[in-house]
């Protein structure tokens, strides 16, 4: 029988879950959730963004958001360049009942096989001049970005002026298919835990 051409093409599935959120002073928020990823990748299976149900503090957890909102997406790429990241932006009323952002964060998915927990710091755009800080405090219209998406992205960012606020955690099950065979090892992870961070691995 004639050999079988090697693969061309490497499959990467991510399943999970965006669990939770901690976002001090604030209460009753929902998570906004998108894949960006570089040209070489096509999503095969799954949800690309989704939005999850608001979440409320309780008595039994006082100080956490927990949306436990499912993701699960398929990709195929013959490159690991532009390894997908998810990004995350998170809503809630203000004091005048409006929708305004709470946080953006993004992450990259974990490049080793396995289940894996990522806590993001998350950020908020701070307006740049008294003025216009005034002015969204009259309105309640806070600066925020068009697209979230750029937020996963390096061009640009130093220019924009962020401040800390909140984490979200996210749960995430990878496996990867014939990205070996291509020539790339990617060690053998089980489970792995990291701290608060932006972008790791890289």
């Amino acid at each position: 029988p004639p050999a079988r051409a090697p693969p061309s093409v490497f499959l990467l599935a991510v399943s999970g879950e965006i669990e939770s959120g901690e976002f001090p002073g604030f209460d009753d928020l929902y998570c906004k959730f998108s894949f960006v990823y570089g040209q070489d990748w096509v999503p095969t299976a799954g949800l690309e963004e989704g939005i999850s149900q608001i979440a409320s503090k309780s008595s039994v957890s006082p100080t956490t958001l927990v949306w436990n909102f499912p993701i699960d997406i398929t990709f195929k790429s013959t490159n690991p360049f532009g390894w997908p990241q998810i990004v995350l932006s998170v809503y809630g009323p203000d004091f005048f009942g409006h929708d305004v952002v709470r946080g953006y964060g993004a992450v990259h998915v974990p490049f080793v096989p396995g289940r894996h927990k990522r806590t993001i710091a998350m950020f908020v755009p701070e307006s740049t001049s008294r003025l216009q800080q005034l002015t969204s405090w009259f309105t309640g219209r806070r600066p925020e970005f068009t697209d979230p998406k750029v937020v996963a992205q390096g061009e640009g960012r130093e220019v924009t002026r962020v401040r800390s606020q909140g984490f979200v955690t996210i749960s995430f099950n990878v496996i990867t298919k014939d990205l070996h065979k291509l020539g790339y090892d990617v060690g053998q992870g089980q489970g792995q835990t990291t701290g608060p961070q932006g972008l790791q691995g890289l």
